[in-house]
């Protein structure tokens, strides 16, 4: 089966220090570039992150500080991967969350301009969670390991989501047995930049969710306290966050023209 394509899509997947997206760097990228006519190019670059990769990141993927010390620095390679990725959708697994923001962070890094504006990504990890059950019964059965009789009757329903969420804090280091925290953990919010510190709210309006200005338009923000935006800039959010907040103020400065 092909791949019904308007134009190139480059599937691609990164190796890195560690998953904070403003800080980490890339140490391995490979990219699959897949045209409309079904040809594919492909090619893997080894990357010198210019820090130390730490133990337990090599040993997930094997890539030590000795593997890399003679590669190119990202920098070096950004103008040769931007070529092959240039004017063409994007494709990965979590890429969404993780490779997408992290790439733009080191576009951005390197000077060279990165945008989602006129592509769109594909992310298969979303579809797998979309497309594969995903129902209480399942997740009964997962947890609990009990069928789910009854299911769909309010007091049965109730009853398994309860001893789901007990069995899931147990299974879930990360997951803390704390109501806040568990409702933070469980939302889901649509965001402006990759970070996440740019929020849409239910009017679609980008607003902080951070801070002192947590729930506060970026505009009016902005417009009250002009010295909030050199802060920011100044501040150690990520590039393509500082990137969105300008584009907001330019906004908000040529509709008052």
């Amino acid at each position: 089966m092909q791949l019904n394509l308007k134009k190139p899509i480059c599937f691609f997947d990164l190796e890195t220090t560690g998953i904070n997206i403003s800080k980490d760097r890339v140490v391995e990228i490979s990219i699959l570039k897949v045209f409309p006519n079904g040809n594919k190019e492909s090619k893997t670059w080894l990357v010198n992150p210019e820090m130390p990769i730490p133990a337990e990141t090599s040993a997930i993927h094997g890539i030590t500080d000795e593997k890399v010390a003679n590669e190119p620095t990202f920098k070096a390679l950004s103008k040769e991967i931007n070529a092959m990725i240039k004017d063409c959708d994007l494709a990965g697994f979590n890429s969404n969350r993780f490779d997408i923001p992290l790439l733009a962070e080191e576009m951005l890094r390197a000077e060279v301009d990165f945008d989602m504006k006129n592509r769109v990504a594909i992310d298969v990890q979303t579809i797998f969670h979309k497309m594969e059950q995903r129902t209480l019964s399942a997740a009964y059965k997962f947890y609990c390991d009990q069928s789910l009789e009854n299911a769909h009757s309010a007091e049965a329903d109730t009853m398994a989501t309860y001893e789901v969420l007990k069995a899931q804090i147990e299974r879930y280091e990360d997951l803390e047995n704390d109501t806040k925290f568990l409702a933070e953990f469980s939302a889901h919010k649509k965001f402006s930049d990759f970070a996440g510190f740019i929020a849409y709210n239910k009017e679609g309006v980008e607003c902080f969710s951070f801070g002192k200005h947590k729930g506060k338009a970026v505009e009016d923000v902005l417009d009250k306290e002009p010295g909030y935006f050199g802060w920011l800039l100044n501040a150690d959010f990520p590039l393509y966050t500082k990137k969105v907040l300008t584009a907001i103020k330019l906004r908000a400065f040529n509709n008052k023209i």
